[in-house]
């Protein structure tokens, strides 16, 4: 097998891809290509298999790439977490199809890791009522200035909902509430977009509530969020993103206060078997800085699985059902990842 690193820029691709070759012994080479710019041509050159795309954010991202993918023959997966992008892809499900590829969109920790939890449990329940999801990285994770960008955008900002069987439109790093989360504590969370709010009520039969939620580990930081999007809500901090690099800048000069320890949450709540309400609560706790592997587990399974020949999926599809709980956990067994199912 080999692998190639794509990217903008040589320095830091090049050093990536020869650590890559001497931390695992494979083939892995560097080409300096644009995702936003690539074209079938441009890849057509190296004859990839599958093509994972983690050049997020994807919120203002198009399927350029994709389709760059499709008429080179390669199978496309990315990582994206923005629902309108996520769902948006099963547009191109006839030019995947007629290619013979797998286009497949939010390969990461919602939908893709989310929705296998929940495929987990499902059969527990007569009837799944609610799913709630919370997200919450170790403080010393270092999000870059893209992904802080596109998170304070959100900020005070409508996002998807869905609640009593209808959508119900949130506002971004609003809903603020205390949660005890497994392994890490009781932690701050606050409404974010995902793509499970739309996928979700469509893939499970009578859901009534589907909610996804962030939550930093220092509190005094999310505070602030929540704080900016009250601001950003009454038009007082119409542009919240332009507060990315200095936030960024003080939370890298704070990293003292919180840990690498992260993690999440699936709660389902609805009516076991018996009749009788049931509620599971699936943790993850991830340590040892491990926790930013996470989001990119699901499109490695996923490459694994097409490149061996195991996945058969062929078209365009949101990143859901495309692998099992068990497949997760093989996957980061080598890593100080482990999960744990508890009632409540």
């Amino acid at each position: 097998m080999s692998i190639i690193v794509a990217g903008r820029n040589p320095e830091i691709g090049e050093a990536f891809a020869k650590d890559i070759a001497a931390s695992f012994g494979i083939d892995c080479r560097f080409a300096r290509l644009d995702a936003q710019a690539l074209e079938a041509a441009d890849l057509e050159v190296f004859a990839p298999a599958v093509v994972i795309n983690a050049s997020g954010p994807y919120q203002t991202q198009d399927y350029r790439l994709a389709q760059a993918c499709v008429r080179a023959g390669a199978h496309y997966i990315d990582l994206s977490d923005s629902s309108a992008f996520t769902e948006g892809i099963s547009a191109l499900d006839a030019e995947a199809r007629a290619a013979g590829v797998l286009m497949t969109s939010g390969a990461s920790s919602v939908p893709s890791l989310s929705s296998a939890v929940v495929d987990h449990y499902l059969e527990r329940f007569s009837h799944l009522r609610a799913v709630t999801t919370v997200i919450s990285p170790g403080n010393s994770f270092d999000p870059g200035l893209a992904t802080a960008r596109s998170i304070l955008g959100t900020l005070g900002k409508p996002i998807p909902g869905f609640e009593n069987g209808h959508p119900a439109p949130r506002l971004g790093w609003q809903g603020l509430a205390r949660q005890h989360m497994p392994g890490l504590g009781t932690r701050w969370i606050s409404d974010c977009d995902a793509p499970d709010i739309a996928l979700f009520p469509k893939r499970y039969a009578g859901l009534e509530s589907v909610r996804v939620c962030a939550a930093l580990e220092v509190g005094i930081f999310h505070l602030a969020l929540w704080a900016a999007s009250g601001l950003a809500r009454i038009g007082l901090l119409p542009r919240p993103e332009v507060l990315a690099a200095p936030m960024l800048a003080m939370k890298r000069h704070m990293h003292g206060l919180g840990s690498d320890r992260g993690g999440m949450t699936v709660t389902l709540e609805g009516t076991g078997h018996s009749g009788h309400p049931l509620a599971i609560v699936w943790s993850l706790v991830a340590g040892a800085g491990h926790g930013p592997n996470i989001p990119a587990i699901p499109a490695t399974i996923i490459a694994r699985k097409l490149v061996s020949g195991a996945l058969l999926s062929r078209g365009a599809q949101p990143a859901v059902g495309l692998f099992a709980l068990e497949d997760f956990r093989e996957a980061v067994s080598d890593l100080s990842i482990t999960d744990a199912e508890h009632a409540r």
